[in-house]
């Protein structure tokens, strides 16, 4: 398992403005909609990436069909995708944005030797980790049993 410091995840997502969501669904139930959604409303500026939905608008952005197909900037790439797809994906990364600070693996998704390339190019790799329940934990925003993490609901 993968451990990371929560200064590190603060680290990340602070200085991230821009992420990269791979393989965002358009369907609302769907954790990789959801999860592009909520840090859309963080103020991140999303950009799906969804080769079956090129064109269609999500949250504002056009979808585009791959990584090479955005012209811009960009911090972070979210990939949810599986595992094995996680190498083709971080190489694509690598050659389309040559100042990316994050390659971010959602829960269930690493990948030892494309995480190694990518660090290895100074691209910092968080895995197997969701980043809107890390920015939620991180701001108090995760509520358990009544509780918000570090505040006490008045809803008890």
């Amino acid at each position: 398992m993968n451990s990371y410091s929560d200064q590190h995840l603060k680290d990340i997502l602070h200085r991230t403005k821009s992420v990269a969501v791979v393989g965002v669904s358009m369907n609302p139930v769907r954790p990789s909609y959801f999860v592009a959604r909520y840090l859309g409303l963080r103020g991140f500026k999303v950009i799906p990436v969804n080769p079956n939905h090129v064109g269609e608008r999500l949250f504002g952005q056009v979808v585009q069909p791959s990584l090479s197909a955005i012209g811009e900037p960009v911090d972070m790439v979210d990939i949810f995708r599986r595992s094995e797809a996680v190498p083709e994906i971080v190489d694509e990364a690598l050659g389309a944005f040559p100042d990316l600070q994050t390659i971010w693996m959602q829960i269930g998704v690493e990948h030892g030797a494309a995480a190694a390339k990518a660090e290895a190019r100074g691209v910092v790799v968080v895995q197997n980790r969701c980043p809107k329940i890390e920015y939620q934990r991180l701001h108090g925003e995760l509520r358990m049993g009544g509780f918000a993490t570090g505040v006490i609901s008045s809803k008890l």
